[in-house]
């Protein structure tokens, strides 16, 4: 058995590049930016208002001030500045050449056609040509594009962007226990639940992900099963991996052809983890038990969908404080289900007593896991620990 590092090293050397693609802006929230995005103008391309209020010079302060022009959005004043003079400007418009202050209408006093500054603006209240953005910045890639970032692309005028593809993912649970939700389930037999949880985690993560019909437990339909996902950047297989009479993922993988990466990890949820390569096609094997699977899901094959993106596919993790003793741990990194409270200086992380891992209402419930290292010693409240958060 290999570390968990060991394994995502393994599993994100499986990705190939990203394939490029040309998307509207309108398409592209959400997506891999992989190439620089350049800025083609330059924002704000005047000096502008940033208040409502009197375009002025310094010079001339507190006035009077002879009004002698209005500028407004869209409707800039095109006279010239002279001395003894303001406009009326209101934000967003052109700060005409001449005038280098914009005080608050509020500030001032107007009698007609005269206006007096009463109380002076510590700043200038202009936006200076270009505080934004100049024309040729560039947005960098390797970023999952936020609605900011889309909004940021259209004000520097940049109509399509090159992104990552969507990662095409196959999706397959096996099993002749197995029936879809809303069935009624024979004696002997659950509710396939583990193909949906980790479509959605895939979908979280940028994949697009199938769910493939679900496998009955003979070579002859497993292989079948593997054939349809050949088409497929990813094939996630879920269940069958551990050692046991009816666990025929394995046998089915390598009949295949699988150049096998790796087979077991030392990790608890998870340990009969499996990764390769199907030709062209990348495999990853989940366990099958619910948290087993959810858990492989968050730590190999959200981080290798991202990589396959063009993003960093890293697994975040932050600090909290125990918020209960705990005894040693074994020799495999454990991932604790857990929850989060406010803390005074961290966050306190409490896991659940119950860590069987078949448990789904716990993974419901749950925040965090938290990670114990192998053998990690025993741990008092208030020690800082590591946790993957399970939420943004």
């Amino acid at each position: 058995m290999i570390t968990v590092e060991e394994a995502l090293r393994r599993v994100l050397a499986l990705a190939k590049p990203p394939r490029p693609e040309i998307v509207p802006l309108v398409q592209a929230h959400g997506r891999a930016l992989l190439e620089p995005a350049i800025a083609r103008l330059t924002q704000p391309p005047f000096n502008a208002s940033a208040m409502d209020g009197y375009a002025m010079r310094m010079a001339d302060l507190p006035g009077p001030l002879q009004v002698i022009g209005t500028s407004a959005a869209g409707h800039p004043w095109s006279g010239q500045a002279q001395p003894g003079t303001t406009i009326r400007i209101f934000t967003g418009a052109p700060v005409p050449a001449g005038y280098d202050h914009v005080e608050l209408q509020e500030n001032v006093s107007r009698q007609g056609d005269i206006v007096t500054v009463e109380s002076r603006s510590q700043g200038s209240n202009i936006r200076a040509r270009g505080n934004d953005f100049a024309e040729g910045d560039v947005l960098r890639p390797g970023r999952r594009l936020s609605a900011a970032d889309v909004g940021l692309l259209a004000a520097m005028n940049v109509p399509h962007v090159t992104v990552a593809s969507f990662p095409k993912i196959a999706i397959l649970a096996g099993g002749d226990e197995l029936v879809a939700p809303g069935q009624d389930p024979a004696p002997g037999q659950i509710i396939s639940s583990n193909d949906l949880a980790v479509a959605a985690l895939a979908r979280e993560a940028g994949g697009m992900p199938t769910i493939l019909p679900m496998a009955r437990d003979t070579l002859e339909s497993l292989a079948a099963s593997f054939r349809a996902a050949l088409d497929f950047d990813l094939l996630v297989t879920i269940g069958g991996a551990s050692v046991g009479d009816h666990d025929l993922i394995g046998q089915v993988a390598q009949q295949q052809g699988l150049d096998q990466a790796f087979y077991k990890v030392l990790m608890r949820p998870g340990k009969p983890l499996m990764a390769g390569k199907l030709g062209d096609t990348i495999m990853l094997g989940l366990p099958g038990n619910p948290v087993s699977a959810m858990s492989c899901g968050l730590l190999f094959m959200k981080p290798l969908i991202l990589t396959m993106q063009g993003l960093p596919g890293q697994v975040p993790s932050r600090q909290a404080r125990l918020g209960r003793d705990l005894p040693a741990e074994g020799p495999r990194q454990h991932y604790l289900r857990a929850q989060l409270t406010d803390g005074v200086d961290l966050p306190v992380i409490e896991p659940f007593l119950d860590q069987d891992s078949a448990r789904l209402s716990l993974m419901s419930r749950a925040d965090a896991l938290l990670v114990r290292p192998p053998h990690d010693p025993p741990r008092r409240k208030g020690d800082v620990m590591k946790f993957i958060p399970l939420h943004d």
